[in-house]
C-alpha cells in the first residue's frame, strides 16, 4: 500500500522544521511539560480555529519564545526502530522496584493527603478524572513518563495520526481519528493516492443525503411504504459499537425527539433465535436491512444478510427490486463486486476504508448510516464532534492533562507491574448499559496479543480481561468479589445531570442523586476497607469479624462528566480507544490486528463441511477423538428426534416459523411474481 503524507503550508517552515509556540509551562515540573508535552501534530489537527469543544476556552498564548520542532523528531512508524524488549530497559526495571517500595503502603493513607489528591485529578473539557484512589505516587508518574519516552509513545502517536501504516502485519494505515476530522482539517493523509479527510467528508455527505430523504419520506420501500424499521446486521465492532451509541441516545432528550416513530435492531448472531426476536413485529414493507461487513465475508453477518434477504423475499417476492430498495451495505471499498452480486444498488452502499478497524469503526458509515437514520444525521454529527475534541485533546495536552494517555499508563502500571489482570468499567447511568461491552471487545482484541511489533514473545501481562455491568446492578452482582475477593481495578463513570431526572414526592433526594451517592462511595469503600477494629469499635462479634472485615487498598479511577448528550458520547468513545492505544504502544504490541479470530473461523469452516457429511447419514472424520464424540453425538441426537416426530424444523418461514411469530400469523408469498405484476397488489 502506498502512503503519502500532505501537510498544509500554514507553518513556518525552517529547512525540515516548522516552528509552534511553546505550551504552557508544567505545574508540576519539567517531566510533564515540554519534555513529555504535545506532539508538534496538534497544531495541524486543530488547524488554529475552534476551541476543542462548544464549552472550552482557547488555549492562552505562551509568552516564552516560539520553539523549532524537527519532523524527524517524530519518525514515521514504519521508522521506529526495533525496540528491546521494554521488560529489560532501565525504565521497566525502574518501575519494577518501584512497585516493590509502594507494596506497604495502603491506599487509606495516600488518599487522606491534600497534596497529593489535589494533584491527582484532571479536569479537561467539562471531564474530570480523579484518579487519587489509584496506587500511584508523584514518583510513579514520573516513571512512567520515562517509560513512556522510552517505548516513544508520542512517535507511534503522531504516526497513527498522519497515516503511517502503524498496522503492519496487514499493511494497514490506522485512521480512525481521520474520522472525525473537519472538512478544512490542515492535516491530510494520503492513502493509495486519495485524500483521506476528502474521502471521509465524501461519504459522510452521501449518508447525510440518504438518510434525509428516507427520514423524509422521499426515498421508500418496494411498496411505496415509509421505511421506519432499522435493522443493522453485523458482529463485533460492526455491531457493539453502533448499540453501543444507540443506547446513548435514545433516551437523550434530542435522541428521544428525533427518534420518533422509528425502531432500531442489530442482528449479530447466527442463532435462528437471535432472527426471531430481531424481526418479531417488524412489517417487512416498512424494514430497511443494513449490512455492515468491512469484507462482505465475514460468515455470521453474510449468513444473516441471506436470511434476511430471504425475509425480504418470502413477504414481498424475488423482485431484485425488492433488494434495492430495501437493503444497503456498508463494506469496505475492495468489497464493492461482492456488494453489488448481492443484489445492492450503488446508491446504497456506504464505503470505509481498509485503514478502518472493526472495533474502530463507530465513526465510520458502520456506525453513521443505522444512526443517522434513526436519529437524524445532525445529532451523529454531534458524536464525531465530541470524538473530535477527545482526539485533539489526545495529541495537545502533556502527560498529567492528558486523560487517555494517564488512563492508559495507570493501566499498563496495573497490569504489568501491580499484576492486576482484570479491569471492570461501571458507568453509573443505565444508558451506558453497552459501554462495557464495546470496551471489552476494543482492549481486548487490541491487546490481547503475547509477542511484540518485531515477534518477541512478551514475558510481562499485558491485556486485561474486562467486563463490566452499569451501577447500581453491578454492586448485587460482581461487588462482592470486588470487595472481598480478587483486586479489580475500578473504572467509575458518572454524570453530573440526568438525561431524565426524578423527583419522587416525600424523597429526599433525587433518583439520579441517590444513583450518585453510590458512585461517590464505592471507590472509597473499595480504598479504606474495614478493619477488625472498626468491626469491634462498632460491636461485631468477635467470630464475625474475620467474614466482615474488607482489606481494602484496591485502586479505582472516576470519570464525571456534564450529561450524557451525543457530544460527550463521542468524547468517551475516542477516550476510551486512545486508551487502549497507548497502552499497545508501551507494551510495543500491534493493537490493531487480530489474528486470533482468524484460526476459530477457519476450523470452523472444517467443522461445516463434516456436519454436511453427517447429516447426509455418513460417517463423520474428525481430527480428533473429543471433537468426533460431540460431532456424532450432535447429529445423531438430532437424526433420532425427526425419526421420531420431534426434530427440528426444515429451513425456512411461515408454517415452519415458531409458533406466535410473524412468520406464522402472515406467512410468506410466493416468489414467483409472474402472474402478480411487479409491486405487490
Amino acid at each position: 500500500m502506498k502512503l503519502l503524507f500532505a501537510f498544509t503550508t500554514a507553518f513556518v517552515c525552517v529547512g525540515n522544521s516548522f516552528v509552534l509556540p511553546s505550551p504552557p509551562g508544567p505545574k508540576f515540573g519539567p517531566k510533564f511539560g515540554p519534555k513529555f508535552g504535545p506532539s508538534p501534530i496538534y497544531s495541524q489537527i486543530r488547524g488554529g480555529s475552534s476551541p476543542v469543544s462548544p464549552t472550552s476556552e482557547p488555549p492562552t498564548p505562551s509568552p516564552t519564545p516560539s520553539r523549532t520542532v524537527s519532523l524527524t523528531n517524530h519518525i514515521n512508524y514504519d521508522e521506529v526502530p526495533d525496540l528491546p524488549l521494554v521488560s529489560t530497559t532501565p525504565e521497566w526495571k525502574a518501575l519494577e522496584e518501584h512497585a516493590k517500595e509502594i507494596e506497604e503502603t495502603h491506599l487509606r493513607d495516600y488518599i487522606m493527603d491534600d497534596e497529593r489528591c489535589d494533584a491527582m485529578h484532571v479536569l479537561e473539557d467539562g471531564i474530570m478524572l480523579d484518579y487519587s484512589r489509584q496506587r500511584v505516587t508523584e514518583k510513579t508518574l514520573d516513571l512512567l513518563s520515562d517509560l513512556a519516552e522510552a517505548q516513544l509513545l508520542r512517535s507511534k502517536m503522531t504516526s497513527m495520526y498522519r497515516g503511517a501504516p502503524i498496522n503492519f502485519t496487514e499493511k494497514r494505515a490506522v485512521l480512525h481519528t481521520a474520522l472525525r476530522s473537519r472538512k478544512d482539517s490542515p492535516l491530510r493523509p494520503v492513502v493509495d493516492g486519495l485524500d483521506v479527510v476528502d474521502e471521509v467528508h465524501s461519504v459522510l455527505e452521501q449518508i447525510k443525503k440518504f438518510t434525509d430523504m428516507v427520514r423524509e419520506g422521499e426515498v421508500t420501500g418496494y411498496t411505496g411504504k415509509q421505511l421506519r424499521n432499522i435493522v443493522s446486521v453485523g458482529i463485533g465492532g460492526s455491531y457493539l459499537g453502533p448499540e453501543f451509541l444507540h443506547e446513548c441516545l435514545k433516551t437523550e432528550p434530542e435522541g428521544v425527539n428525533a427518534a420518533l416513530g422509528y425502531t432500531l435492531r442489530f442482528l449479530s448472531n447466527v442463532d435462528p433465535v437471535d432472527v426471531e426476536r430481531t424481526c418479531s413485529e417488524l412489517d417487512p414493507e416498512e424494514t430497511l436491512i443494513i449490512i455492515v461487513s468491512k469484507t462482505f465475508t465475514t460468515a455470521e453477518t453474510m449468513l444473516n444478510a441471506r436470511t434476511m434477504r430471504q425475509w425480504l423475499w418470502d413477504f414481498m417476492g424475488n423482485d431484485p427490486e425488492v433488494v434495492s430498495k430495501h437493503v444497503v451495505a456498508c463494506a469496505s471499498t475492495s468489497a464493492t463486486d461482492k456488494v453489488r452480486s448481492f443484489g445492492i444498488s450503488d446508491d446504497y452502499f456506504f464505503r470505509f476504508w481498509d485503514w478502518v478497524g472493526g472495533r474502530y469503526s463507530v465513526c465510520s458509515a458502520a456506525g453513521a448510516v443505522p444512526i443517522s437514520l434513526v436519529y437524524g444525521f445532525d445529532l451523529f454529527s454531534k458524536v464525531l464532534d465530541g470524538a473530535r475534541s477527545m482526539d485533539e485533546h489526545f495529541i495537545q495536552k502533556p502527560l498529567r492533562r492528558n486523560i487517555p494517555m494517564l488512563m492508559g499508563l495507570i493501566g499498563v502500571w496495573n497490569m504489568s507491574f501491580l499484576k492486576y489482570n482484570m479491569r471492570t468499567t461501571l458507568p453509573y447511568a443505565e444508558a451506558l448499559l453497552k459501554l462495557p461491552a464495546h470496551i471489552q471487545q476494543l482492549d481486548m482484541e487490541s491487546n490481547g496479543k503475547h509477542v511484540t511489533r518485531s515477534g518477541k514473545e512478551v514475558d510481562y501481562l499485558v491485556g486485561e480481561v474486562d467486563f463490566g455491568e452499569p451501577g447500581t446492578n453491578g454492586q448485587h452482582s460482581f461487588f462482592q468479589l470486588l470487595h472481598m475477593g480478587q483486586a479489580v481495578p475500578c473504572d467509575f463513570i458518572g454524570f453530573v445531570k440526568s438525561q431524565n431526572d426524578l423527583v419522587v414526592d416525600g424523597e429526599t433526594l433525587s433518583s439520579h442523586d441517590e444513583l450518585m451517592t453510590n458512585f461517590f462511595a464505592q471507590p472509597d469503600a473499595l480504598a479504606n476497607g474495614k478493619t477488625a477494629d472498626e468491626l469491634r469499635a462498632e460491636g461485631v462479634p468477635e467470630w464475625q469479624i474475620p467474614h466482615r472485615t474488607f482489606h481494602g487498598n484496591r485502586p479505582s479511577m472516576s470519570l464525571l462528566l456534564p450529561k450524557l448528550t451525543a457530544f460527550h458520547v463521542g468524547q468517551l468513545l475516542a477516550l476510551y480507544e486512545h486508551r487502549t492505544a497507548v497502552q499497545g504502544f508501551v507494551w510495543d504490541l500491534n493493537s490493531f490486528d487480530q489474528w486470533g479470530v482468524e484460526l476459530g473461523k477457519k476450523l470452523a469452516l472444517g467443522i461445516k463441511d463434516k456436519l454436511v457429511e453427517g447429516r447426509a447419514g455418513r460417517k463423520i472424520k474428525a481430527d480428533n477423538p473429543s471433537t468426533k464424540r460431540l460431532l456424532d453425538y450432535y447429529v445423531n441426537s438430532v437424526n433420532e428426534d425427526e425419526e421420531e416426530g420431534t426434530g427440528r424444523k426444515q429451513p425456512g418461514w411461515g408454517k415452519n416459523g415458531p409458533a406466535g411469530s410473524d412468520f406464522a400469523r402472515q406467512p410468506p408469498q410466493p416468489h414467483n411474481l409472474k402472474d402478480r405484476g411487479t409491486k405487490l397488489n
